[in-house]
């Protein structure tokens, strides 16, 4: 099915937003962008702006992609944040960054920021899974293949953190290499299904069988709340939230 949604927005010269309208097509399981909530507003989500404050205005259209998904040079990992003591970081880096609370089909989010903007990993861990190629293929099942590029991490706290659709991996960011938080994992893209959107899908979930369970991977429980503090550089920890849910369900082996 198609919906509307908007793209991050950027305020004209007269102090007016504009918001052109884009297109996208939602697999119902996939992880591309997430649908916007049913109700009479659901053309108007309600959006997490880059300053942090909170709108019932979409953003509009940013700047031009920074990079191509196919032409990108890889970023080489390392620390590129302050040692302030902080033990979770937001994701994405950049000022033109927006995201919405809610997602379709399963709790996620899509943080929307031009092609280019860092990717860090939100807190010291060990990385579980890497996609360095983009497989994605519309005419196959998309299910496991719907996040092109990405970096699963498992953080000291027990929880799996996932961002998929980076335009690409930073060099040494492999399985079993530890990170530290607030280091560069890569970049947003648009690879996989993400409806030739520049995005990060990111998603909280616990580790459960580590690698290939991609219906657990993609996301549990909603990020928001935790996104809202990291964003602040307040440190706000998700590992309760996710033990209670597969305390309730368990680890599905498959879809």
């Amino acid at each position: 099915m198609s919906w509307r949604h908007r793209a991050p927005w950027k305020a004209t010269s007269g102090g007016r937003r504009t918001y052109p309208v884009v297109f996208l097509l939602v697999a119902g399981l996939g992880a591309g962008c997430g649908a916007p909530p049913a109700g009479p507003d659901a053309d108007r989500p309600n959006w997490r702006a880059s300053g942090g404050a909170t709108g019932t205005t979409p953003p509009t259209a940013g700047s031009p992609p920074a990079a191509s998904p196919t032409t990108a040079s890889p970023t080489t990992a390392g620390p590129t944040a302050p040692p302030d003591g902080r033990r979770y970081f937001f994701p994405v880096g950049g000022s033109n960054v927006a995201y919405h609370p809610t997602h379709s089909a399963y709790p996620a989010t899509d943080i929307f920021a031009d092609c280019g903007t860092p990717v860090v990993a939100v807190t010291h861990g060990v990385v579980l899974e890497v996609s360095r190629s983009d497989t994605y293929d519309r005419r196959k099942p998309d299910g496991p293949l719907n996040g092109g590029l990405f970096v699963s991490l498992l953080g000291d706290d027990g929880v799996r953190y996932y961002g998929s659709h980076l335009v690409e991996v930073a060099t040494g960011i492999d399985a079993g290499v530890r990170v530290t938080a607030g280091q560069r994992v890569g970049s947003v893209g648009r690879t996989g299904n993400a409806n030739n959107v520049c995005h990060l899908h990111f998603g909280i979930s616990p580790p459960c069988a580590g690698t290939g369970d991609w219906w657990v991977r993609r996301g549990v429980v909603w990020p928001a709340p935790y996104l809202d503090a990291w964003r602040k550089k307040r440190d706000s920890v998700p590992a309760d939230k996710v033990a209670g849910w597969q305390r309730e369900r368990g680890c599905a082996r498959t879809p």
